[in-house]
């Protein structure tokens, strides 16, 4: 079989890359382009609010530079997780924007669009019918969960990707997708190792990230062959090690051997690394274990409205006592709005004492100063900003043993202080369910794009 090569441009639609970077990857004469466009890392809000978390001129200009590049090539172009989160907004925001590069650019091409979006109705069946389980630490599912979820999406696997290619599509957009299957649809469809390709596409989905120094907002090559692959960073100040390749495959796993996903998991147990030149890295021996078939569902719920300050201490005197009045501010803020108990929410994010791994932290001390974050939540916008105006000024004049000065504990950065973040919301739905077919819940639409 002859070499495969893939260029994956950056490892987010709408993170940019450079234009001597990609120039260098076209000039590798890739047989498919391919991008992952969408991520869950950002957390609930885009799901749930079906907005991006990449903004539109940025997505543009990387798509000119795809739809461009992949039509003079004549080779596909291939789009996961498209908008962010991949479900119907998400999908219908990233089309538009192809459609308007297209007509600007003067060009044509066989579109296919693939909808990950799963129906409320189709979910709650499926639970009752014992279809659907938890993954991870998160509660059973209840019809509760899906009714209050806005949009729900499923991960697709290559499936779905490879009836588009047998459609004949030149691009592929599609909705929440497992990030590899992006990138091993086209070289499965072309006859390759399954597993090589789906970990090649484990690298690639994060493109530069895996090289070093790494980047995700640079071009990274892949190279598959009929036994082996290989990745090099397509700008020439970067480098793919044994190290940052291997450390990428465990990038996201909970086991280092065996990464799950939809139809089977990846076994690496006889994966082997090597450095075949300073900035190349070959990797061999990956296979595929097929299991039943199951994909991930995500969704996400709103909970209320969010408000938040930001703030800053360095009186060692404040910070000796901040556990014990930050204890005193919640006490009289859940006393002053007893009336609307159960409603909000308050939380403290102390920045220099235990704000990034809380309780977890192993080396709790304080240092000299403090950044700290008032949260409320409530239902309403109102109740929110009411609970944190109080907490904030409560704590602004917090009495505590060995104050100094009653002119207030806290620095303010900004005014106004308190920032009104919008809706917010969680994760209500983080489980698999189990398909009869890979494409059962995966329509793929084509269409006819210019003249």
């Amino acid at each position: 079989m002859k070499q495969l090569t893939l260029l994956s441009p950056t490892a987010i639609l709408g993170y940019g890359f450079p234009d001597s970077s990609f120039e260098r990857g076209i000039s590798f004469g890739p047989d498919v382009i391919a991008v992952d466009a969408g991520s869950s890392d950002p957390g609930p809000y885009y799901l749930g609010s079906g907005k991006c978390f990449v903004s539109r001129v940025a997505v543009k200009r990387d798509l000119t530079y795809l739809l461009r590049a992949a039509r003079t090539l004549r080779v596909p172009l291939v789009i996961g997780s498209a908008g962010g989160s991949g479900a119907k907004p998400h999908l219908e925001w990233c089309h538009d924007i192809i459609m308007e590069v297209a007509k600007e650019e003067g060009i044509s091409f066989r579109l296919a669009v693939i909808s990950a979006d799963v129906q409320h109705s189709y979910l709650k069946d499926a639970m009752w019918d014992g279809r659907v389980k938890s993954l991870g630490p998160v509660p059973d599912l209840s019809e509760a969960d899906i009714s209050e979820s806005t949009y729900l999406a499923a991960q697709m696997g290559i499936e779905p990707f490879l009836k588009a290619l047998d459609g004949g599509a030149d691009v592929i957009l599609a909705g929440r997708s497992y990030d590899p299957a992006v990138f091993a649809a086209f070289p499965v469809w072309k006859g390759y190792n399954k597993g090589l390709a789906l970990h090649l596409g484990k690298i690639l989905e994060c493109a530069a990230i895996a090289a070093l120094p790494g980047s995700g907002s640079d071009c990274m090559m892949g190279f598959l062959e009929e036994d082996c692959f290989m990745v090099e960073p397509a700008n020439t100040e970067r480098r793919a090690t044994v190290e940052s390749v291997a450390a990428h495959t465990l990038y996201e796993k909970s086991d280092p051997y065996l990464l799950p996903g939809p139809g089977g998991e990846l076994d690496l147990y006889k994966t082997e690394f090597e450095q075949v030149t300073d900035r190349r890295v070959a990797v061999k021996g990956s296979s595929f274990r097929e299991q039943p078939y199951t994909v991930k569902v995500e969704g996400a719920k709103k909970i209320g409205f969010r408000v938040i300050t930001i703030a800053g201490a360095r009186d060692p005197r404040f910070i000796e006592h901040l556990d014990e009045i930050i204890a005193g501010v919640e006490e009289r803020t859940i006393g002053n709005f007893q009336w609307e108990k159960g409603k909000f929410k308050l939380m403290f994010h102390i920045y220099g004492k235990n704000g990034v791994l809380g309780e977890q932290e192993p080396h709790p001390n304080a240092g000299h100063e403090v950044g700290i974050v008032i949260e409320a939540v409530a239902k309403t916008q109102e109740l929110a900003e009411a609970v944190l105006g109080f907490a904030r000024s409560t704590m602004l004049h917090y009495g505590f043993p060995g104050r100094l000065a009653t002119a207030g504990n806290l620095a303010f950065p900004y005014s106004p202080s308190d920032f009104k973040v919008g809706e917010a919301y969680v994760f209500s739905v983080h489980h698999l369910l189990s398909l009869a077919s890979p494409n059962e819940i995966f329509p793929v639409i084509f269409e006819e794009v210019g003249s």
